[in-house]
């Protein structure tokens, strides 16, 4: 879940069906084997870091062939200035616009393994959902160094750059996309300081009704806007639950994420629970999905939605 958008939904419940390997696939395994093992001479260019699973992640020279498999992630590379080096990227990967036209390699609830070797990456940069370890055993026993991108808050994302820009060989535009996400941050959370709380119900989706719980970074954002997360001390990321939760919890704001390929926000809902504070007020907010629930360099644009939802949510207090 970003990262939580319909390309979330769909993987977080999807299953690997092993099937028998193509002679294609067989040949290209064979040849990214053969290719693997050229790669191990050392020189003097050789990097290492610390991903964001905590693993350490070396290279024997700085990546020149990456895959993005999150849409998140593919942003963050072009962010960094290494959107030339991206060979192939996951669905949904689709900003900035050059990254269009990338050939896909995976899909909803599948990688495409035969498509991913024959690109012939040295480096992945992958995103943790319920199928990918079992999807990504095959790659990793090739020795293919992988990448793990989860940030969980919006102070990671500099060094997150730092450690990508190191692995691709283009430190001086990854600090410096850092120190601007940190200058727009900076300034976002010096606006927002001390604002009185306003009692948020972020709703994912509502069918079912989930939502994410305080180690999400939707939940960093809500804070930074001076918002309090009402399920945040839930231990599960993404709880699912019966309306009935919501209106004992009693919300101010109600915020959700509109896709653009639907009329309907999923907010709707609420309008049969008028005794809701959040409905009782209007304070039934959508922000663009894709700027909030993906843990991507834009996501500074959905901060700043929901920070003036929640400004909106304060003047329609009774006492204003």
């Amino acid at each position: 879940m970003h990262t939580m958008t319909r390309h979330t939904r769909a993987a977080s419940a999807s299953h690997l069906h092993p099937q028998p390997r193509s002679p294609r696939l067989t040949a290209a395994l064979a040849l990214l084997t053969l290719s693997a093992g050229l790669l191990c001479t050392p020189t003097s260019a050789a990097v290492r870091v610390k991903d964001d699973e905590g693993n350490t992640v070396k290279l024997e020279r700085p990546a020149q062939r990456v895959v993005s498999l999150a849409p998140h992630v593919t942003e963050m590379l072009f962010a960094i200035g290494a959107g030339a080096k991206i060979v192939g990227v996951a669905n949904y990967s689709d900003f900035p616009e050059a990254a269009k036209s990338i050939p896909r390699v995976s899909d909803n609830s599948r990688i495409d393994l035969e498509k991913l070797l024959a690109l012939k990456p040295d480096l992945l940069v992958v995103w943790l959902h319920g199928s990918a370890e079992r999807q990504l055993e095959p790659i990793r026993r090739l020795g293919i160094p992988f990448f793990y991108s989860q940030p969980h808050k919006l102070a990671d994302f500099p060094e997150a750059y730092a450690r990508l820009g190191m692995l691709l060989g283009v430190e001086a535009q990854a600090r410096q996309a850092g120190a601007d996400f940190r200058r727009q941050y900076d300034a976002l959370q010096a606006q927002y300081r001390g604002r009185p709380t306003v009692r948020v119900f972020y709703q994912v989706w509502n069918r079912p009704l989930y939502t994410l719980n305080g180690t999400h970074m939707v939940s960093d954002v809500i804070r930074l806007c001076g918002g309090e997360n009402i399920f945040a001390s839930l231990q599960t990321t993404a709880p699912t639950f019966d309306p009935e939760a919501v209106i004992g919890a009693n919300p101010e704001a109600i915020i959700t994420g509109k896709h653009s390929d639907r009329s309907e926000t999923g907010l709707e809902m609420w309008q049969a629970y008028p005794c809701v504070t959040a409905v009782k007020r209007n304070n039934l907010f959508s922000v663009n999905a894709d700027l909030i629930n993906r843990p991507g360099p834009r996501i500074l644009q959905g901060a700043a939605e929901i920070c003036e939802a929640l400004d909106t949510a304060r003047k329609r207090r009774p006492d204003k």
